[in-house]
């Protein structure tokens, strides 16, 4: 799925289908995520991997070696993944 940015910078989620499996779910929240980083924040956020209780992604571009990647990991990534699963029980960078 791609996604643009509407006006404002907020993601345009109209191709998100309703009926949509867990893994196009995180598929989808991890491109909006990206999409944001990289348009407020010139990073990247890539899903790795996702079991329904760990979330593995890859933080790249402004994200690498950032002293604030830590907080775009688990206050941007792991906050947002949990309202739409809360059985998350971590989230990894890696």
């Amino acid at each position: 799925m791609a996604f643009r940015l509407l006006a404002g910078g907020w993601p345009d989620t109209t191709d998100v289908p309703v009926e949509a499996t867990d893994e196009e779910r995180i598929e989808a929240l991890i491109e909006l995520l990206d999409a944001y980083v990289e348009y407020y924040h010139g990073g990247q956020v890539e899903l790795v991997d996702f079991d329904g209780e760990t979330l593995k992604v890859r933080l790249g571009g402004a994200c690498e070696d950032c002293p604030l990647s830590e907080v775009t990991l688990h206050g941007w990534v792991e906050g947002t993944v949990r309202q739409f699963f809360p059985g998350l029980q971590h989230v990894e960078a890696v």
